[in-house]
């Protein structure tokens, strides 16, 4: 059974930092791409910042760049958001997703999501 499971969010002040992990299970880690997705409230789901398979290429939005660092460690089957300096407008639920594909169909699987408030 596939499972992303998010952990790691909270109650921060402004200028503070949380580090997120997704701990997968259920599929072979290192074959996927991995990302963080955030959706606010009345907003749609955006994506955060995305990782290739070896971690050796990495993407953000533009609202974070400098601020957020994705990570993965293979070994522990473990993807992390580093976030910095964050705030008020980073207050979202946060998910972790993985995907891959191959000829027959696309894999794409979604954790729970952990909220995140940046808030005085």
């Amino acid at each position: 059974q596939v499972q992303l499971v998010e952990s790691g969010g909270g109650l921060v002040q402004p200028g503070g930092s949380l580090r997120l992990s997704c701990a997968a299970s259920g599929f072979t880690f290192s074959t996927y791409a991995m990302s963080w997705y955030r959706q606010a409230p009345g907003k749609e789901r955006e994506l955060v910042a995305a990782s290739t398979t070896a971690g050796g290429s990495t993407t953000y939005a533009s609202s974070v760049k400098g601020r957020f660092t994705i990570s993965r460690d293979n070994a522990k089957n473990t993807v992390y958001l580093q976030m910095n300096s964050l705030k008020p407008e980073d207050t979202a639920v946060y998910y972790c997703n993985a995907k891959a594909w191959n000829w027959a169909k696309e894999y794409n699987y979604w954790g729970q999501g952990t909220q995140v408030t940046v808030s005085s």
